[in-house]
């Protein structure tokens, strides 16, 4: 059982845009994001913070509304692992979570599908490369959610993936929007 996660909490601060709303290619960012995730989760949790009723109303007429979970965080100021937390705390019935920021509304179906293929009994953590540079989504499975959630709130993921309980597999997958990272108006403009 895969569950998506996506992080829409944060304040966007450095785009003139509420990032889960902004647009790319006739859709918000998070309608692009949900769409993909559904061919692939069987539930999809949205982490909210700041604006959570805009991202609300924005995915309420959705035909997979029967799919998504919305979990608000009151701590989302304190950074992106807070949010992560939070997720991960509503995600006790699945097996993996395929964690996903909300600022890469590029990757194709595809690379979903692909993606969730490489699921194996060996690795609790599965992560998109090209070449030696490491991407995202991530996915990760139930073993290690406990591991994250007894972190303190201002840790991150790359001291988690040092964990020697986590046990790390790259795919080398060929998309180079693994990369996507919509910070600035820069970014924005290169993304359309």
């Amino acid at each position: 059982m895969i569950y998506g996660l996506i992080l829409s909490a944060g304040l966007s601060g450095r785009l003139e845009k509420f990032k889960p709303l902004a647009e790319y290619k006739g859709k918000t960012f998070i309608h692009n994001i949900l769409l993909k995730l559904n061919l692939v989760c069987e539930n999809i949790i949205i982490v909210t913070g700041n604006k959570a009723n805009e991202v609300k109303e924005n995915v309420k007429h959705l035909n997979i509304n029967s799919k998504i979970e919305f979990v608000f965080n009151p701590e989302y100021e304190k950074g992106m692992f807070t949010s992560l937390q939070a997720g991960l705390r509503k995600a006790d019935n699945s097996d993996w979570i395929l964690y996903h920021f909300v600022d890469q509304p590029g990757l194709p179906e595809v690379f979903y599908k692909k993606f969730v293929e490489q699921i194996d009994k060996k690795h609790n953590w599965i992560q998109p490369k090209i070449k030696e540079q490491k991407g995202h989504p991530i996915l990760i499975k139930r073993n290690i959610f406990q591991i994250i959630l007894n972190a303190p709130l201002n840790s991150n993921l790359r001291t988690i993936s040092n964990d020697p309980k986590v046990n790390k597999k790259f795919w080398e997958c060929g998309y180079t929007e693994i990369f996507q990272d919509v910070d600035t108006e820069e970014d924005y403009s290169k993304l359309n």
